[in-house]
């Protein structure tokens, strides 16, 4: 690795697009932002304009590189990291015929069910390694197929956001194998379109891209692109991977048995084995980073959303008070609910407010305080509402230890949830583990970047990062809490998987008042 030497991350997330520049040798040169919107027209829609975010990747790499002033002859790649899921038809004429179906998009949910329950769907999930959810472009596409002829009949290419891009850049459909393996359609043995998959869909594989490693280097961008982006025509662009299975190279828990685990509105657990893997319960996914480390882990939908719910519906007083003190309103929070026990007095709080991913797949689980008594105070509530939170990515840390053929050996913690000391010593204590946060600075562009040396072969293994990161909180469990937690646990998964049914059956009402009042 040379010091004179720089790269370029860039992360194509589902908010913003960032970029990072770094010195081969670790140190940060420059960054730049670019926020867009998420159109959210009804319960089910979240779509994105594919052609703003593309604008947005060119505006980040013009402004962080124009900022930099380096030599352009200095610039040894650009490696990119992408938000996972999404989903845009593109037609005959290499245009977007439909805006940038995201992650967060469910109006496939009838026909991830139909997969799920009617079309064998848990064979397809083994072979695939991503859960049948609304998410997947599995179950979009079908839908897409099945209910938009209109769409389908002029639809010549479904890809993703990032390689929406890379068209852009290359003129060629490439997808990078990690981003193919959370399509849901691509077989992890084989590394290739899954014959099941495109069976469902009813499409067949020349309407999808070219699948290619994460190691895949590109030359030749437009020269009119790179004028404008102050670049060398022949720049290298590593095409990269998904932002989850990056952020653990960035966050350095690559090694067996490391764990990340991040806590920002939504959350994730993830570690790295060295071959692909799936559970027989379907509850955990499996990507690809490289073809010797694939990441497993969950998604969940409820993480940070949950606390900020509590400070808009049930806290009023304590956001008032912490305006009067000019501090923030979750320390507040966090304060009360530190006066309390843990286990907050036997109240449990289910956090599926926008329904979950790992480990119960399924949209329709609706949240609730279970538990409560006259007892009970605004600080009960609080709390066992933050213990919630971790009290369900237990759940899937426990589907991961279940696949794992190595004990845990440390867990990495990131995300804004980590600013909070309570809440980094309540993970502590429910997963009885220590609980390290890293130094972690943009994870996902870090470790687009550490891939892009991997593939140029600057190093042969990702264990550079322990030299790049340290780590700003270290946690050990409190024996006593850990003992009141695991008492616990068992109530709350029992609870959630009992009550199946009924959160069917709320789901169909709250959808059919929702229906009602549109046309009232």
């Amino acid at each position: 690795m040379n010091q004179n030497k720089f790269m370029l991350g860039v992360d194509i997330g589902t908010t913003s697009t960032k970029a990072v520049l770094y010195r081969e040798t670790g140190e940060i040169i420059g960054q730049s932002n670019q926020g867009y919107d998420l159109h959210t027209p009804d319960v089910r829609t979240a779509e994105q304009n594919p052609e703003e975010i593309y604008q947005a990747v060119l505006y980040v790499i013009r402004q962080t590189i124009g900022d930099a002033e380096i030599d352009k002859g200095d610039l040894s790649f650009i490696s990119f990291s992408s938000a996972m899921h999404s989903l845009i038809a593109m037609d005959g004429n290499d245009k977007a015929i439909t805006p940038c179906i995201t992650w967060a998009d469910n109006r496939s949910l009838n026909w991830a069910n139909k997969i799920k329950n009617e079309w064998n769907g848990n064979d397809v999930y083994l072979r695939t390694g991503t859960p049948i959810h609304p998410m997947s472009p599995l179950s979009k596409i079908t839908w897409l197929e099945q209910e938009h002829p209109e769409i389908a009949q002029k639809t010549k290419k479904y890809i993703g956001i990032k390689e929406y891009v890379f068209y852009q850049l290359f003129g060629e459909y490439v997808m990078d194998y990690s981003l193919g393996s959370a399509t849901g359609m691509m077989n992890l043995e084989e590394l290739a379109w899954d014959k099941g998959a495109l069976e469902i869909t009813g499409i067949s594989k020349d309407k999808l891209p070219r699948l290619v490693p994460t190691t895949e280097i590109f030359t030749g961008c437009h020269s009119e692109i790179t004028a404008d982006l102050g670049i060398a025509t022949d720049t290298k662009f590593v095409i990269g991977a998904s932002d989850g299975v990056l952020s653990n190279i960035g966050v350095n828990a690559i090694k067996e048995g490391d764990v990340a685990i991040t806590i920002g509105t939504s959350g994730a657990i993830r570690t790295v084995i060295p071959k692909p893997r799936t559970d027989q319960k379907g509850r955990i996914f499996c990507y690809a980073l490289t073809e010797n480390h694939w990441v497993i882990g969950g998604p969940v939908n409820n993480g940070g959303m949950v606390l900020r719910w509590i400070r808009d519906e049930l806290a009023a007083s304590e956001v008032e008070t912490a305006k009067r003190l000019n501090i923030d309103a979750y320390e507040v929070l966090t304060a009360i609910a530190k006066q309390v026990e843990p286990g907050s007095n036997g109240l449990l709080f289910h956090p599926f407010l926008a329904g979950e991913r790992a480990p119960l797949w399924n949209a329709n689980v609706r949240g609730s305080f279970i538990g409560l008594t006259l007892n009970h105070k605004k600080e009960h509530m609080v709390r066992s509402a933050l213990e919630g939170v971790i009290f369900n990515l237990y759940t899937v840390f426990l589907a991961l230890v279940e696949v794992m053929d190595v004990p845990v050996r440390s867990i990495k913690a990131t995300g804004g949830f980590s600013k909070s000391e309570l809440w980094r010593q309540m993970m502590a204590d429910i997963f009885d583990q220590n609980v390290i946060v890293p130094k972690s600075y943009e994870s996902s562009c870090l470790g687009a970047c550490l891939l892009g040396l991997y593939a140029e072969g600057k190093i042969d293994s990702f264990d550079v990062v322990e030299e790049l990161i340290g780590f700003t909180h270290q946690h050990e469990p409190n024996l006593e809490h850990s003992q009141t937690y695991r008492e616990l646990m068992p109530i709350f998964i029992n609870i959630s998987r009992s009550l199946e049914q009924e959160y069917e059956q709320i789901a169909a009402y709250q959808e059919r008042k929702s229906l009602e009042n549109k046309k009232k």
